[in-house]
């Protein structure tokens, strides 16, 4: 039997950009399949401006984490 060892357990930054964006594609694909969004514009529009946000939300938590 292996016996356990202990380490200090190492914990991952969130990366918010790829979270967020991630969702934010989520999201768009479940509007574009039911169609609640039809005009291609708007659609661009909506993910340009939830990229920025994540873009924004993921620069002000690298500044706020100091690195």
């Amino acid at each position: 039997m292996p016996r356990e060892v202990e380490r200090p357990r190492r914990l991952h930054r969130t990366d918010w950009m790829a979270l967020l964006s991630g969702l934010l594609f989520v999201v768009l694909g479940i509007l574009v399949v039911t169609r609640a969004i039809r005009d291609p514009l708007v659609l661009v529009g909506v993910m340009v401006l939830g990229l920025a946000f994540a873009g924004l939300v993921a620069i002000v938590a690298r500044v706020v984490r100091g690195k």
